[in-house]
């Protein structure tokens, strides 16, 4: 749940968080041996895996390669490709001391083999030659594994002695309640959810403020504070939801964090919104203006997270709204020209983008996703563009740019159907000033969500927020 929050790479330790899909074992990164001799230790393996990324990045530096997501991707997954091979090699060794245990419990860790971790931290644990330090760490991975296998009570009897042991890091707890809270949510167990939510909260907050602000700190209490919000709204505490979020815009006040203030502040204003207090939302909209040239610790900082609000009011105030037609339509293909009031019983989702848009691409396979496997259950897709005289580098007119968005839409298989309207009025009705916006409307053609920026946390919002509608008869 970032909303502002920039992706930061680790490349130092191994990380004790969420974990990817696994590994499998036989693929050898790119300029790397497919053997191990017997003289290289467990250990070593392990720090040549873990090194993989800080010694990819700086040779790619370098090379002067430019730096690029699919990149960063590339790389983390040779990294996971490395440790699954060595884990593989490591365990068929014979006589494997307690250290030896210990890496290979890390390297399967590592290559999101969350089976082959928990078996290696557990037999690392019966060994005779354990150390504190390490057996926290696995003590850790096996409560953060179980959390995730939804076996609630081997997770709570290892995080339970985690705590009866030394030494105690409160980033270990922390990860282990969030995982915690978050299997609670996914079975819907949200009186399960909330005092390991609330716990998990309670520990992040307290790392940014005590032991100051880092780019993981900011993160962890967003997120543990999310986690805890959006279960106080499925339990329909509003009062405790409201407060949620009113205590993590105080804690971005204490931390100086416009990001984290705006994205608080602008949760709470579409949630009161959503729960029918619309007029008090605007309210509060109007008063934590003037908060925030109060709360933030700097001119800059006020001046920031005022601009990053404002960008929102006319958003607000479509929320809750009947959805105005699009305006200056001049091309709807392949299908024919249709009105919201047309729409009624549909749930319809607009998707303002442009072919220059580079975040729009990212939101491009969830769309057609969408449109094919959800047409039938009443959702109505409509990518809404509009001329602007160039595309792919070249200057065009209006029957080009046509032609150019037809073989676009054919190019990137974007089943849905494209509107296409002469200026920016409707991008101007609907403040997606900023592309991607996506807007939702409902059955009865009331906006129910419209956000400008796109990332996965972005489109797995966008799309519980459509199934919701959806469900809605």
């Amino acid at each position: 749940m970032k909303f502002f929050l920039t992706i930061t790479l680790l490349f130092a330790a191994v990380s004790i968080g969420a974990q990817s899909r696994r590994v499998a074992p036989q693929a050898t990164p790119q300029g790397q041996s497919s053997t191990v001799g017997q003289d290289v230790t467990v250990k070593a393996m392990f720090d040549e895996a873990n090194g993989y990324n800080k010694a990819k990045f700086a040779e790619y530096e370098a090379k002067k390669v430019p730096f690029s997501e699919r990149l960063r991707l590339q790389t983390e997954q040779e990294q996971k490709q490395l440790a699954a091979k060595y884990a593989a090699i490591a365990a068929v060794r014979t006589n494997l001391a307690g250290e030896d245990l210990y890496y290979i419990g890390l390297l399967h860790w590592m290559a999101a083999n969350l089976d082959g971790a928990n078996d290696a931290f557990r037999k690392y644990l019966a060994a005779s030659d354990v150390a504190p330090e390490r057996s926290q760490t696995a003590r850790t991975t096996i409560a953060i594994v179980a959390a995730k296998r939804k076996s609630f009570d081997d997770a709570l009897s290892f995080l339970a002695e985690y705590k009866k042991n030394v030494p105690v890091r409160q980033s270990d707890v922390l990860r282990i309640e969030v995982e915690l809270a978050k299997a609670y949510t996914a079975e819907k167990k949200m009186t399960g959810a909330v005092p390991h939510a609330a716990e998990a909260y309670r520990l992040a907050r307290a790392i940014v403020v005590d032991g100051g602000v880092s780019q993981r700190g900011l993160d962890e209490a967003l997120d543990t504070g999310m986690v805890l919000f959006e279960a106080h709204r499925a339990l329909g505490s509003v009062k405790e939801a409201d407060d949620t979020l009113a205590d993590l815009r105080k804690t971005a006040g204490i931390i100086g964090s416009p990001s984290l203030f705006a994205y608080a502040a602008d949760k709470l204003i579409a949630y009161m919104i959503e729960s029918g207090r619309k007029p008090a939302a605007m309210e509060l909209y109007l008063d934590i203006l003037i908060q925030a040239g109060k709360e933030m610790p700097s001119n800059p900082a006020q001046d920031q997270t005022i601009r990053l609000l404002k960008k929102r009011e006319k958003q607000y105030k479509l929320l809750g709204e009947l959805a105005p037609e699009l305006d200056s339509i001049d091309q709807w293909f392949p299908g024919k020209p249709k009105t919201f009031q047309s729409l009624r019983g549909k749930v319809v989702l607009l998707d303002f983008w442009a072919t220059w848009c580079g975040p729009c691409f990212d939101a491009f396979p969830s769309l057609a996703e969408w449109h094919r496997d959800l047409a039938g259950d009443g959702l109505v897709v409509l990518g809404v563009t509009r001329y602007y005289g160039h595309a792919d580098g070249s200057p065009m007119d209006n029957p080009t740019e046509i032609a150019f968005l037809k073989r676009f839409k054919d190019t990137h298989g974007l089943p849905y159907d494209f509107v296409v309207v002469k200026d920016n009025a409707s991008q101007q009705l609907y403040a997606a000033t900023g592309l991607p916006t996506a807007v939702l409307i409902d059955r009865k053609g009331v906006i129910r969500y419209i956000e400008s920026g796109t990332n996965p946390t972005r489109i797995e919002e966008l799309r519980a927020v459509m199934l919701k509608l959806l469900a809605e008869k």
